[in-house]
């Protein structure tokens, strides 16, 4: 029987559901985050921009730090939830269940992340959209026709790049496992990941759960087993999801401005003055807590860069607290419209704190002229490693167009080769068997191209660049 619940691991899809027992001591939720925790691409997340790229303050934070902060905050908000009422999660166990799925989502909803973060994205987007004339259609500039085109639907795929949908193709395949099956994550698990459950074709920019694609072509087979497993359908998103979502806004909005407030281009007093001028938020509880302990700190006389750190610290506490109650409200009170599927409307879209603080996080963090700097280096990089591995990928000869292994020409293309992780080539290969305009070679081409500039690291990006783009 299906069920959102389901323990059912992505290599037993097939097999008998009655051999899903659960380990003894540990669920199959909880060997999940265990499984994401030790994974090689959690570990990159330390060297990937969350606001600050490459900074030199260790204190800010990276992707990994926001990753595991997420994690932590939807397991609370979880938590919040079952005890108000635990019939909106179907009598699932709250610590067997609920708590390791809410972990493992939060820890892995950012792994298919680029370089860069967002702007890495964009900059990707952008190197396809100035080949959008030939690139789905044609070898080359030359004009010469493809065997096989990439549907016009399927476009977004590359000229709308996003990190999510790498996210489940990266967990899902991309990992070594002996079966091909990644790391083999539950069908819940799995499920929850995909925070927007349409593919490229039914993207809907007036739905906010469908605005963007959440799984790519390649991917469809695998979300079809999810689906058939869990009983939900294409645009029916997982319950958990919501909270994911939540707590990716409430890092966003809090955490980003508590790091410029760390890093000293914001004051905690200038953020508490400008909440307090704000007619949508001079009222709200948390600010008003927030200035009596203001007061209670400068009365303390302790020193002004003392007294900077205790402050950027009761701001933290009360806001988080305070998005925290408003989510799982917000949560509790959509809960039957959420578990019918027909909900559309984030958790945090109506809560005022949150969209003051990611104002200022938007003016006084991602508009700092440093971090624009680093992400206009950024960009140029990975517009420049995209060219070069591009050229590599595909300089075959026409006799072995359709072996993407098949042996390179030039130097610089068999060097540039050679370093694609051998995970992605497997699968590029492998692709071919798949069926559909999965197994068309233009398709494995650029998804081996994406593949590659998505996995690797800020400070990898610069280096490998700096080197490459002196080669001739």
């Amino acid at each position: 029987m299906a069920t959102i619940w389901s323990d059912q691991r992505v290599g037993e899809l097939n097999d008998d559901p009655a051999g899903t027992t659960s380990d003894a001591v540990r669920s199959r939720f909880q060997q999940d985050y265990d499984r994401l925790l030790f994974s090689t691409p959690v570990r990159r997340l330390s060297d990937k921009t969350q606001v600050w790229p490459m900074d030199d303050n260790d204190g800010v934070r990276t992707r990994l730090t926001h990753s595991h902060e997420v994690a932590n905050l939807a397991r609370s908000i979880g938590t919040r939830i079952h005890t108000a009422n635990a019939d909106l999660f179907s009598g699932a166990d709250l610590h067997q269940v609920i708590q390791p799925m809410l972990s493992a989502i939060g820890l892995a909803h950012d792994l298919g992340n680029p370089p860069f973060g967002h702007q890495g994205e964009a900059a990707i987007g952008r190197w396809f959209e100035q080949r959008k004339e030939w690139i789905f259609t044609n070898h080359d500039k030359s004009a010469r026709g493809l065997p096989t085109s990439i549907p016009d639907e399927l476009h977004a795929e590359f000229l709308k790049f996003d990190g999510n949908p790498q996210t489940l193709r990266l967990i899902t395949k991309l990992q070594t496992n002996i079966a091909h099956l990644g790391l083999d994550l539950t069908s819940a698990t799995l499920a929850a990941a995909i925070k927007y459950p349409v593919g490229a074709a039914n993207r809907d920019k007036k739905n906010p759960i469908a605005k963007k694609y959440g799984y790519f072509e390649a991917e469809r087979a695998l979300v079809e087993g999810l689906r058939k497993e869990t009983g939900l359908g294409e645009g029916q998103r997982h319950p958990l999801t919501w909270i994911m979502e939540a707590c990716d806004d409430i890092a966003y909005s809090v955490l980003d401005v508590d790091d410029a407030m760390k890093k000293g281009v914001i004051s905690p007093d200038d953020v508490l003055a400008s909440l307090r001028a704000d007619t949508t938020t001079s009222k709200h509880a948390a600010v008003t807590k927030a200035q009596a302990k203001f007061e209670e700190v400068e009365a303390a006389g302790r020193r002004p860069e003392l007294s900077r750190d205790i402050k950027i610290g009761y701001l933290r506490a009360y806001f988080i607290e305070a998005l925290i109650e408003h989510a799982s409200d917000s949560f509790v009170a959509a809960g039957k419209a959420i578990t019918d599927f027909s909900h559309r409307t984030p958790l945090m879209d109506d809560s005022l704190l949150c969209e003051k603080l990611k104002s200022l996080a938007r003016q006084h963090a991602f508009g700092n002229p440093g971090v624009l700097r680093m992400e206009a280096r950024g960009a140029e990089a990975i517009n420049g490693l995209m060219t070069a591995f591009w050229e590599a990928i595909h300089d075959r000869p026409p006799e072995n167009f359709e072996d993407i292994l098949a042996r390179r020409s030039g130097a610089k293309n068999k060097y540039v080769f050679a370093l694609i992780s051998q995970n992605y080539l497997e699968d590029a290969s492998r692709a071919a068997n798949a069926g559909g305009i999965a197994a068309s070679v233009r398709y494995r081409e650029l998804r081996l191209l994406t593949d590659m500039l998505s996995g690797m690291t800020d400070t990898f990006t610069i280096k490998l660049w700096e080197e490459l783009k002196g080669m001739q």
